[in-house]
């Protein structure tokens, strides 16, 4: 949750709207909003080794000379900045990127394109190329990788993509289907054929990225290996980054969202048999440069989840010491803080939350801001208010062909925090658990803000009586530790620790 300005939190900059721009919303913007964020709270942006998902307007650190090639470089990089929260600054890290991108290069089929890589400030674990041969990676997949053949198996799968023309051929693909969407509403008279037109299009688009990926996994699995790294660091960071995925997902295996028939991603499992079938084309397993004490060094200190100026999630709990102010979730919600809102996911998606913020002109009271329509389908009858702590609020309930809402609007510190909570059933236990979960909004005590810390990886060596779950019991505020310890250190199930290893943990 952004820091900067309190409207550029929330659904809409809804407060400098017109009227009929306020009251457009409908009981299916409410779903959509719903989805939002159910989706995000389930992957985060967790891609694979895709291109980078739909972008939020973050306000982006200044741009490097590199970037400054063409005016159309520089938007596109300023956009990417923007939706991953700027760039990532940490000298040790950037030189141990930047050093694998060299080697990488000088081994691949075109040493002629320049490169350049950002780290970007997001916790988001994903990488992407741009058709220039600019790169970005996350410090959030970072974090995941163990081991330098790991790193390079992400950074050469980009590559690929650049030395391929993917990304090109995305952007003419992308028109195309653009395309095929107006000649259907314009021409085709039939709603139910147009919809069948432009969906057969995009399906189309989605097969050829899926050749794609698979391509880019081979082009880069063999420049990984003809620059020496351990071919098979491929599999072992894919089998990483599904695990992670079903953590984020509850451990059901799944990802809570709406399938996406434009992902372009292949799932895990038939990408892990085929880097491992192209790592075998190179060397046996074992074979190849790994290094992990020297990635792991330039890890240690690295920022883990939120950028500290967005608050933190722990547990249920979220705190903004920038902002002043805490709240805890229901029982049995997650958490996961983004640059626009706290998102809360419970029951595998039977219930939601989302908290954000925006500005109401001071003369503007809560009730009739929660009528004023920037949400339809509000009940006007069920339009409550209240205090919550000593703060000015108000609520209402509101009603979708799925789901039913109940709303909240708190004034703090010149800002209205809008609580949406959705459940499918609403019952009197769970609109008690919503307005119990609102009650604890409260300002931050200074003692409260100062104590208020980033997480950060630490490298610790394992010592002989060391276990997973005495290792995992050190993580810092962190839930299901022991397995996010596993999944963290690219750990199989069953395999234990050596001594004399290092290994990740996560430290206030």
């Amino acid at each position: 949750m952004h820091g900067e300005r309190g409207s550029e939190l929330g659904l809409s900059s809804d407060a400098g709207d017109t009227p009929a721009q306020r009251t457009r919303g409908t009981a299916r913007t409410l779903i959509v909003l719903l989805g939002a964020a159910l989706a995000l709270a389930a992957c985060s942006g967790d891609r694979f080794f895709g291109e980078h998902s739909s972008l939020m307007a973050v306000a982006p650190r200044p741009a490097t000379p590199e970037t400054q090639a063409s005016p159309a470089a520089l938007r596109e990089h300023q956009r990417i900045l923007a939706a991953y929260g700027g760039a990532y600054e940490d000298a040790k890290l950037e030189a141990q990127v930047g050093a694998e991108v060299d080697r990488l290069v000088a081994a691949s089929e075109r040493p002629d394109v320049p490169y350049k890589v950002t780290i970007l400030n997001s916790s988001a674990v994903n990488a992407f190329a741009l058709p220039t041969g600019q790169l970005y990676v996350t410090r959030g997949l970072l974090a995941l990788a163990s081991d330098t053949s790991e790193l390079a198996s992400v950074l050469s799968h980009e590559m690929a993509h650049v030395i391929a023309r993917h990304a090109s051929i995305r952007e003419d693909q992308a028109r195309q289907v653009s395309l095929n969407s107006r000649v259907v509403n314009d021409v085709l008279s039939d709603p139910q054929e147009g919809a069948l037109a432009l969906a057969r299009s995009k399906m189309q688009l989605a097969t050829f990225s899926r050749q794609q990926e698979f391509e880019a996994d081979g082009i880069g699995v063999g420049i990984a290996a003809r620059a020496g790294y351990d071919p098979f660091g491929a599999a072992r960071f894919l089998t990483s980054m599904g695990r992670n995925a079903d953590l984020r997902a509850g451990g059901s295996g799944t990802e809570v969202r709406s399938p996406d028939f434009l992902s372009s991603h292949p799932a895990t499992p038939e990408r892990v048999k085929n880097a491992q079938s192209s790592a075998r084309q190179y060397s046996s397993p074992g074979a190849g440069e790994r290094d992990r004490s020297a990635y792991l060094a330039s890890l240690d200190g690295l920022v883990y989840g939120e950028d500290p100026v967005e608050g933190y999630a722990r547990g249920r709990r979220f705190l903004h010491p920038k902002l002043g102010f805490t709240f805890t979730a229901p029982e049995g919600f997650s958490l996961d803080n983004t640059a626009q809102a706290v998102l809360g996911i419970k029951d595998g998606g039977n219930q939601a939350l989302r908290l954000d913020a925006v500005r109401v002109p001071a003369e503007q009271t809560l009730t009739e801001y929660l009528g004023s329509g920037w949400i339809e389908n509000v009940d006007t009858g069920s339009i409550e208010e209240l205090m919550l702590g000593g703060l000015p609020a108000a609520t209402a309930s509101a009603k979708g062909d799925q789901w039913q809402f109940r709303l909240y609007a708190v004034r703090f510190n010149g800002e209205v925090y809008r609580f949406i909570f959705a459940a499918k059933t609403r019952t009197p236990e769970i609109e008690r658990s919503f307005r119990d979960s609102v009650a604890t909004f409260r300002r931050l005590s200074k003692s409260e803000a100062e104590k208020a810390k980033p997480l950060r990886i630490k490298i610790v060596t394992v010592r002989a009586g060391d276990t997973i779950e005495k290792l995992a019991s050190r993580m810092a505020l962190i839930d299901r530790q022991a397995e996010r310890f596993r999944v963290l250190n690219g750990l199989e199930p069953g395999e234990r620790l050596k001594t004399g290893e290092q290994v990740k943990i996560i430290v206030e």
